[in-house]
């Protein structure tokens, strides 16, 4: 026979493995008790179930109410048989029968202990779907449990009981982990499984870019500064689209940091990825000519019933808005979810286009900072050289297109080799067009494919 301090202290070493308060195992072992009266008595089973912590006892009592005729022999006993016990029993009394726990044997037992582990599951699963159904988005971390057919299996750090996993398809192919090593990834969604819910986290979709950056800004914590839109190339290169809603902020400024320390964090996190951040435009056409940085667009025209956009660059800008292998005007099509068509100047009046290429969009200033690019978007201009420069007063490529190499060198935080790749970028983006290819200096960043 089992007696109640052995079953109590089984009990309780089930709780401390599942992390169960005594009240939450408690409720759990009543239930399971009455689920082993209701099948030893019937379904309708009346019955009071006490735990003495302090005694070390389980006092179970079963109630019967005494009757004339017994319809339901569960819950009634008859007056006659009530009288065995007592003569004082009367019709409408209730019969309180203690039982003593060891009638139920070892397999009832295990019966309610497993009650009692699927319950604790149930219980598991419905925290972990109220945990995370609104967490969609959110920066997770925790350690790399698994690793099985591609997949990652993660162990959260602050919920280890709910499942995790980054599928391949999720995982940036240029990182490589191990077992034991710590990880960060962004919650993709939930999935729902025969087992219960699974965690989708992702290091390759666009929204863990935006978590980190949430995590390094503190203004987009605020809600002051959104990431209204994200084009992703995992492993290569991100272009972002940040809008302020205080006029007094700007958003590019805020996500790069003093002297791109908060822009550089994300890009170390990334492996060295690449990232554009460019202001949010409600204006397609405007929106269109800034996420083509840094390349300098001449003209835009929209047509709103195709969502497609023609840009028109001048000649010697025309690689630098494709991209290598038209990487650039892919992610921007993708940021700004209109289908770019791009046309040199040449093409779009051999095309047979008639406006002034140059001229100002409505609301620009026709001159020629209309066409000036902030020294954030150039390709291959480092984030703490951008900082350093906007210290100095320097904050767009017209600013320092004429400075020499002495100038930079003059500025604390550049070194002679970062003045020599700064004076080649600007020589590859003012190179005359008739300038021999041969002669033309290649950007740290790459060219066109």
């Amino acid at each position: 026979m089992v007696s109640s301090a052995e079953m109590l202290a089984a009990f309780r070493e089930l709780s401390n493995s599942k992390q169960l308060d005594r009240t939450e195992l408690y409720g759990l072992l009543q239930d399971g008790f009455m689920a082993a009266l209701a099948k030893k008595y019937g379904p309708t089973v009346q019955a009071e179930v006490e735990i003495d912590d302090a005694k070390g006892e389980i006092r179970i009592t079963v109630l019967k109410t005494v009757v004339e005729t017994v319809e339901d022999a569960a819950r009634e006993i008859s007056i006659e048989e009530a009288k065995l016990f007592d003569e004082g029993f009367e019709a409408g009394d209730v019969m309180e029968e203690p039982l003593d726990v060891g009638v139920f044997g070892r397999a009832a037992i295990q019966a309610a202990k497993q009650r009692i582990i699927q319950r604790v599951r149930e219980g598991e699963r419905t925290k972990i779907r109220d945990e995370f159904a609104s967490r969609v988005g959110d920066l997770l971390s925790g350690e790399i449990q698994q690793i099985e057919r591609g997949k990652l299996v993660v162990m959260l750090n602050k919920f280890r009981e709910a499942e995790a996993i980054i599928p391949y398809r999720e995982q940036n192919h240029r990182e490589h982990f191990h077992q034991g090593e710590p990880i960060r990834a962004v919650l993709k969604r939930v999935e729902e499984t025969p087992k219960g819910p699974r965690l989708i986290l992702s290091r390759a979709d666009g929204l863990f870019v935006k978590a980190l950056f949430k995590l390094e800004v503190p203004e987009i914590q605020q809600n002051i500064v959104e990431i209204r839109a994200t084009a992703r190339e995992v492993g290569s290169r991100t272009k972002i689209a940040v809008f302020s809603r205080d006029d007094s902020i700007d958003p590019v400024g805020a996500c790069v940091g003093l002297k791109g320390s908060r822009v550089q964090t994300v890009v170390n996190e990334l492996g060295g990825e690449r990232i554009d951040i460019v202001p949010w435009s409600s204006d397609p056409e405007r929106f269109a000519k800034l996420a083509l940085a840094p390349a300098k667009v001449a003209r835009v025209f929209s047509d709103g019933v195709s969502k497609t956009i023609q840009a028109v660059v001048d000649e010697d800008q025309l690689s630098l808005a494709i991209g290598r292998n038209g990487q650039n005007v892919r992610l921007a099509s993708e940021l700004t979810g209109w289908k770019i068509d791009l046309y040199s100047s040449r093409e779009w009046l051999e095309k047979g286009g008639g406006e002034q290429l140059f001229a100002p969009l409505p609301g620009e200033v026709e001159s020629d900072e209309a066409a000036d690019v902030p020294l954030s978007e150039l390709a291959g201009m480092h984030p703490a050289t951008v900082a350093v420069l906007n210290e100095a007063g320097y904050r767009t490529l017209n600013d320092i297109i004429d400075l020499e190499k002495d100038d930079f060198l003059r500025m604390a935080g550049i070194a002679p080799e970062e003045a020599d790749r700064i004076i080649s970028l600007l020589d590859e983006l003012t190179m005359d067009e008739t300038t021999p290819d041969d002669a033309k200096p290649q950007s740290a960043g790459g060219g066109a494919g």
